[in-house]
């Protein structure tokens, strides 16, 4: 009997220690996520990438940053991610305006695959849309300007005359992911930089 009670006592202090010690792991390890994950990233124009997501290292930390925020990412040879949810201007993308992505002439992602804008509710999940269109890439028949430029209209409502390059937002606040495959050395070596999603005025 007094062996139960010792017991009992041991796990009646030990078990709160457990669990407050569970919950300052979480917390402590979150915090450190996000930190790093901010010393990782690289942010022009509003998008940003973490190159070293994918990549096979000792680092601990960055390893289980990657792993929380990108999951599954491939090395920067095969695949380069960019994330933005907020304008030229800093100001947080949201389905109540109208932006342009606009690429100069020459200006697409340089790559041996494919490119593609992806669009996603801030809760990372497609926005659905009466014609079915996710995402926007160079297999997407999208429509050069006159003078080789291009144009992704990012907005709620189709865009008169442009709707084969028209990326349907929602209504509230989206997010954007640029994915390209089988990147170029200028995008390896940073030197490409993706243009800004700009408002429509």
């Amino acid at each position: 009997m007094i062996a139960i009670m010792r017991v009992r006592t041991v796990l009646t202090a030990v078990i709160p220690g457990i669990v407050v010690g569970v919950a300052l792991a979480a917390v402590v390890g979150s915090s450190l996520i996000r930190l790093e994950w901010r010393a990782m990233t690289t942010t022009v124009n509003g998008w940003s990438t973490a190159p070293e997501c994918g990549k096979i290292g000792n680092n601990i930390l960055a390893q289980a940053t990657c792993a929380a925020v990108l999951p599954a990412a491939n090395v920067p040879q095969e695949a380069v991610y960019w994330q933005t949810a907020v304008d030229g201007a800093g100001h947080r993308l949201n389905g109540q305006h109208d932006y342009i992505l606009h690429f100069l002439p020459g200006g697409l992602p340089p790559n041996s695959g494919f490119w593609s804008v992806t669009m996603y509710h801030v809760n990372h999940i497609f926005v659905s849309n009466s014609i079915n269109r996710y995402e926007v890439s160079d297999n997407s028949g999208l429509v050069l300007n006159a003078d080789g430029s291009l144009d992704v209209y990012i907005q709620n409502a189709p865009p008169a005359d442009h709707e084969s390059n028209w990326l349907p937002a929602p209504t509230g606040k989206f997010s954007l992911f640029l994915r390209v495959y089988l990147p170029d050395p200028a995008i390896l070596n940073g030197s490409y930089r993706v243009p800004p999603v700009i408002e429509a005025r």
